[in-house]
């Protein structure tokens, strides 16, 4: 498939989204993170694996792994100190910036060092949880890396259809927070609440950090104007990442593995969709270790999409000067 043709599919898609999420916002998340959302999961990690997750080791991703694996102990397990959720994100976020570009050891550890010690000047930063702990493996994830992924390929590509998709895909968020209408007709079912309860907290900060409402009760989210708001956003951000992915099989090519791979995902995929249906809590509990081994694998990817962005910009900055 032609790039081009695959850019105007993205742009029908993020429309598509945007229109769902406006209507039934938290009945769309809950589709998308439910159907598409372990499917993303193991086709993306099959694929990162094959391109050994862009880092200079063969087995950096192991610490990624790791990293997560305590991260979900973790979340079971509390400890006293909450930060260190935030801190085992960030550090594994920075670790993934040296697994991409440094392969001596020395190196390697010297900027550890370094790291762990400017994280732990943030962990007195103001919103420093928010960010790292909330933000960062949720919205920031699905939005602003997926934004910084396609503007990172057009520019690349020198693509004005690539443009278009950007350009609507920042219209469509616009509008998701600027059109408020009063009266909807909408109401968020018991089923509903009760399945979105373990996101509540995404939605109750995001309201706060934007300004849109006092919010006295993490619940109010599904009866307060700014929850609705807000989680069209949230819907059409995730539902949108997953839409993403799957529309550019002909580019990335995840779909090529071994037969008795595809039958293993497939049976896990069909799995988790069995696990969501009978209920949608249990699903999330199971799936919580595959949901963040994707975040943190993915970072690496991440990286280079950052620099091959400023690259791009550096590149036509340069090419303008006189």
């Amino acid at each position: 498939m032609k790039s081009a043709s695959i850019h105007h599919i993205n742009t029908g898609l993020i429309i598509l989204s945007c229109i769902i999420a406006f209507y039934i916002p938290f009945e769309l998340f809950l589709i998308s993170y439910g159907i598409l959302g372990p499917l993303h999961y193991l086709t993306e990690i099959g694929w990162l694996h094959k391109k050994n997750y862009f880092t200079k080791g063969k087995y950096d991703f192991m610490f990624l792994a790791v990293a997560c694996v305590v991260l979900v102990y973790w979340n079971y397990n509390p400890p006293k100190t909450f930060s260190l959720t935030a801190d085992i994100i960030l550090f594994s976020l920075f670790i993934s910036a040296v697994f991409v570009f440094i392969q001596d050891w020395l190196y390697r550890v010297v900027i550890v060092i370094l790291s762990l010690v400017f994280i732990g000047f943030l962990n007195n930063a103001p919103e420093y949880f928010t960010w790292i702990a909330i933000f960062l493996p949720t919205i920031i994830h699905v939005f602003i890396f997926t934004w910084i992924f396609m503007l990172y390929g057009t520019l690349k590509e020198k693509s004005w259809q690539g443009l278009i998709s950007i350009l609507v895909l920042i219209t469509c968020s616009v509008i998701l927070f600027a059109v408020q209408p009063q009266s909807l007709n909408y109401e968020v079912s018991e089923y509903s609440q009760k399945s979105y309860r373990q996101f509540t907290e995404l939605n109750f900060r995001l309201i706060n950090f934007f300004n849109m409402d006092q919010l006295t009760e993490v619940k109010q989210i599904f009866t307060a104007n700014a929850g609705f708001v807000i989680m069209r956003f949230i819907a059409f951000a995730y539902t949108y990442h997953y839409l993403n992915w799957f529309s550019k099989t002909s580019v990335i090519k995840w779909h090529l593995v071994p037969k008795k791979t595809l039958i293993i995902t497939i049976g896990l995929w069909l799995l988790s969709i069995a696990l969501y249906i009978y209920d949608y809590n249990l699903g999330l509990e199971i799936l919580f270790f595959l949901s963040f081994l994707h975040v943190f694998l993915e970072f690496p990817l991440n990286v280079i999409s950052f620099t091959g962005l400023g690259k791009e910009l550096f590149s036509l900055r340069k090419k303008q000067l006189p």
